[in-house]
C-alpha cells in the first residue's frame, strides 16, 4: 500500500503493530520526549509530505497525557504536509462526558472533538461511541465501527437456543438488540439509574432470564459497579449461565478480579481496543482483536472505499 503512512503514540503500540500487519506496511517510527518543565514533544519519524497519514492512539489512562500526545501528533503530521490527518481512536474515553445532566458542568465529548479538529485531524476512526450523540460532536467525517461482528463470532460456538442477550441498561438496548438478532437470541435490559461514577441501582430485568443463558452486554466496563449491580438481580431471577462481553475492557480499580470472582460468571469476553495489563489476566477472561477491522477500515478509507459496507457481511471464521 503506498503513500500512506501510520504512527502510534504510546498508549497501545501493539494494537498499532497488529494494524499495520494486516495492512502489510510498517508502522513508522515517533519519538515522544518531555522538557524539564514537564512539556510534551512530538516528532513523527518518517515523511509526511502529500501522504494519507493515520495516528492510532486510544485515550486510556493516563488519559490526558495520551491526549496531550494525539494533539501534537495531529499538530506535527499538519506542519509536516499531510495529505490527509486521519484519528484511529480506538476508545474515546470523553465520550462519557455526552449530555448536560447537571448546571455548569463540562460537556468534554465536544470539547476534545473540537480540540483534535483545531490540532489538524480532518477524519476520525472510532470504535463503539458511548452514546449515538457523540458522532456529532466532530466537526470533520466520523466512520463508526462497532465490535458485535466480533463478539459475535466468538459466541457463536455455544448453543445458543435457550440465550438471552440483557443490556445492563435501556440506553445500550439497542445495540443488544442488534447483537440478539446476531445471534438468534432473546433480548432483556435492566431497569438502571446512575447516581455518580461508580454508583447506580437496578430495580428490576425487563425480559426473560430464568433458567437461560445470559450474555451481559456493555460498551465498556470500568469498574464493574453497574455489572456488579445487574448481576444481584439476575440471581435473584436464576438464569442458567452468565457471560460477560464487552468492547472497551478498562477494568479499573480491580474491577476484573471482582467480576471474575463471581461463581456464576463463566467467561469475560472484550476487545483489544484498549489494552489490558497482563498482570490482570484470569482464566475467564478472553480477548478478542479488533485489528483486522480497523485495518480494513483504514484501507477502505485509504481507498475511497465504503467504510459500512464493513458491516453487510459477517466475518470469516
Amino acid at each position: 500500500m503506498r503513500d500512506i503512512a501510520v504512527f502510534s503514540g504510546s498508549a497501545h503500540p501493539d494494537l498499532a503493530e497488529e494494524v499495520c500487519a494486516h495492512l502489510g506496511v510498517p508502522l513508522s517510527p515517533t519519538r515522544v520526549s518531555r522538557f524539564a518543565n514537564d512539556c510534551l514533544e512530538v516528532q513523527l519519524r518518517a515523511n509526511c509530505r502529500e501522504r494519507d497519514v493515520f495516528l492510532i492512539q486510544p485515550l486510556v489512562r493516563p488519559v490526558q497525557e495520551h491526549l496531550v500526545e494525539l494533539l501534537l501528533m495531529c499538530d506535527a503530521a499538519r506542519g509536516a504536509s499531510a495529505g490527509r490527518i486521519t484519528v484511529v481512536m480506538p476508545h474515546y474515553s470523553y465520550a462519557r462526558s455526552d449530555k448536560k445532566d447537571a448546571p455548569r458542568i463540562s460537556l468534554g465529548g465536544r470539547l476534545v472533538a473540537d480540540l483534535l479538529v483545531a490540532a489538524g485531524a480532518g477524519r476520525v476512526l472510532a470504535m463503539t461511541l458511548h452514546s449515538p450523540q457523540v458522532h456529532g460532536f466532530f466537526s470533520v467525517p466520523v466512520d463508526h465501527l462497532h465490535a458485535l461482528r466480533e463478539l459475535a463470532a466468538h459466541f457463536r460456538r455455544y448453543d445458543l437456543s435457550r440465550t438471552t442477550v440483557v443490556s445492563p441498561d435501556l440506553g445500550n438496548a439497542k445495540e443488544a438488540a442488534a447483537f440478539a438478532r446476531m445471534l438468534g437470541a432473546q433480548v432483556a435490559a435492566g431497569a438502571k439509574q446512575r447516581y455518580a461514577d461508580d454508583r447506580v441501582t437496578i430495580s428490576a430485568v425487563i425480559g426473560d432470564v430464568a433458567g437461560r443463558d445470559v450474555i451481559v452486554l456493555d460498551d465498556e466496563i470500568a469498574k464493574g459497579s453497574t455489572v456488579l449491580e445487574l448481576l444481584d438481580r439476575l440471581r435473584e431471577a436464576g438464569p442458567r449461565s452468565v457471560r460477560l462481553a464487552c468492547t472497551h475492557g478498562l477494568f479499573a480499580a480491580g474491577a476484573l478480579k471482582r467480576l471474575s470472582e463471581q461463581p456464576e460468571v463463566l467467561e469475560i469476553v472484550c476487545t483489544n481496543t484498549v489494552p489490558v495489563p497482563a498482570d490482570d489476566h484470569t482464566d475467564k477472561l478472553r480477548i478478542l482483536s479488533i485489528a483486522p477491522a480497523l485495518a480494513e477500515a483504514v484501507r477502505r478509507i485509504h481507498n475511497g472505499e465504503s467504510v459500512s459496507a464493513l458491516f453487510d457481511a459477517p466475518p470469516a471464521d
